[in-house]
């Protein structure tokens, strides 16, 4: 399955088209405001409480929720982990209406083989995994994929429906260079089992499918298509090596899964917060973090945490505006947007039915997934359908007024679907500055990068930032190896 859509890439441009019906909605989940507090140092804190404990997590994304799992599960229960807004979940959020639930960013992951042993031992304790099987109702119900090209629906996302014989020949030379890449063992997930430094990661993607000839505009689309998917960027922007790792370090897996829910990957945040509720305090962003001799003291508005070890699991962008003594980060970041569009009937369609996800070929989109795909009721009016875009202009996406992404998002939709204003009933944005580690050429075997995979004294980093791109995957093991160290250190 390659539809790996975390995050985003390109700008968008909202065009001035006026619905024929009104539609209703909202910017939702702006937590920038708050980031621009900690960024300047303007947050008001009067802590009136001083808490003592062993371990604090800053960050209640999958990283810390991982790290806080992995803490609990070998029987250390005194530590606290601090969120910055009113919910845990970081990108993997999720929301719901009188509809379903959906998910607000990353929407699924792909069915983990041997090596994602955590992956693995989590879907185990969750009743996804049993004996070695798939619990069938999570992994995701055909049809799963479609691209819209040349006036309709075609299945799966690869174009092929329209290739040439000459396509089709570099699509399957493709193929058999990302197999031999798989087989070298250095495209792994967890990334840090098999990754070496490799020249591959000082060009990128673009000049490499150059370098080897590939000039079908249909393959060269799907490629860029896949580097925006995963990494927020296009193959322009993002390095050889992180693009052949979308490709190789889950080609033997396409096709089973992936493994999904209605509201996304919001479904894990779910249980894992029921379980850890008593270590969470969310709406706790932290002011600073502070060394005193051998202590650790992180202030927050209210109170004040005083501990021997701490694990940052929060973006690596925030450390130097609360650490003095920060490492370098020289991580780029994804700005992206997410829209949530309530549908009080299905739009007509042309081709194939209604899929999972849903791709319109040379869009700036990243297309929608449809959150009421994993129903089992027979007959399905209404719908909620997650829209997906990078936009790389991160000023213009916090001033563009709701009403510019309404047009925009449905102005794109209504290529495939020109009805689609007569079907939508409410529009939600929601939008995130730096959404995700961007993998330029040359930063996934630089020496910042490596650093923060080392102890900084007593803090530990634990983001998906750690591994220079943003997955489940990544942010899952970045957390379990930051909980076992911080042990090692108790």
């Amino acid at each position: 399955m390659n539809s790996r859509r975390q995050f985003l890439s390109a700008a968008l441009i909202g065009l001035s088209a006026k619905a024929e019906r009104t539609i209703a909605g909202s910017f939702v989940n702006d937590a920038f405001p708050l980031g621009h507090k900690l960024r300047d140092r303007t947050l008001a804190v009067s802590p009136k409480n001083v808490v003592k404990v062993p371990i604090v997590i800053v960050g209640g994304g999958i990283a810390g929720l991982s790290a806080a799992w992995r803490l609990d599960k070998r029987g250390f229960n005194d530590f606290v982990l601090l969120e910055m807004e009113g919910e845990a979940g970081g990108n993997a959020r999720s929301g719901s209406n009188e509809v379903t639930s959906y998910p607000w960013a990353a929407h699924y992951i792909p069915v983990p083989s041997e090596s994602a042993r955590y992956v693995r031992e989590l879907m185990e304790e969750f009743g996804v995994l049993k004996d070695g099987e798939w619990n069938e109702r999570y992994l995701c119900y055909s049809p799963q994929e479609r691209l819209f090209l040349h006036g309709r629906w075609q299945e799966d996302i690869e174009p092929s429906d329209s290739s040439t014989p000459r396509d089709r020949e570099q699509m399957k030379r493709f193929a058999e260079l990302i197999r031999e890449h798989e087989e070298t063992g250095e495209f792994t997930v967890p990334m840090e089992l098999g990754a070496k430094p490799s020249k591959l990661d000082r060009t990128s993607m673009l000049d490499w499918l150059n370098a080897q000839g590939f000039d079908s505009k249909y393959l060269r689309w799907y490629v860029n298509y896949a580097c925006r998917d995963e990494y927020g960027a296009g193959m322009s922007d993002i390095s050889a090596w992180a693009g052949i790792y979308y490709f190789a370090a889950h080609a033997e897996l396409d096709d089973k899964g992936p493994i999904t829910q209605p509201d996304g990957n919001g479904w894990i945040v779910k249980r894992l917060v029921n379980k850890l509720q008593r270590h969470i305090r969310t709406n706790a962003p932290v002011a600073s973090i502070r060394k005193t001799g051998s202590k650790i003291r992180v202030l927050t508005p209210d109170t004040e945490y005083v501990c021997d070890t701490l694990i940052f699991a929060a973006p690596l962008l925030l450390a130097k505006y609360l650490m003095d003594d920060a490492p370098p980060v020289a991580t780029q970041y994804s700005p992206w947007i997410t829209a949530n569009l309530t549908l009080d009937r299905m739009p007509r369609e042309r081709g194939l039915d209604l899929a999972w996800d849903n791709v319109i070929y040379d869009s700036q989109s990243l297309g929608y997934v449809v959150a009421t795909h994993m129903s089992l009721r027979s007959r399905i009016d209404r719908s909620v359908w997650t829209w997906y875009a990078a936009v790389n202009d991160r000023k213009m996406l916090l001033e563009k007024p709701w009403d510019h992404w309404r047009d925009t998002i449905l102005n794109d939709l209504e290529r495939a679907h020109p009805d689609i204003r007569q079907c939508v009933s409410r529009i939600d944005v929601m939008r995130f500055g730096h959404a995700m580690a961007r993998p330029v050429p040359g930063s996934i075997f630089s020496e910042s990068r490596m650093r923060l995979t080392k102890p900084h004294g007593r803090v530990l980093f634990a983001h998906s930032d750690v591994s220079g791109f943003s997955v489940f995957e990544e942010a899952q093991y970045r957390g379990v190896i930051a909980a076992d160290r911080a042990l090692r250190m108790a």
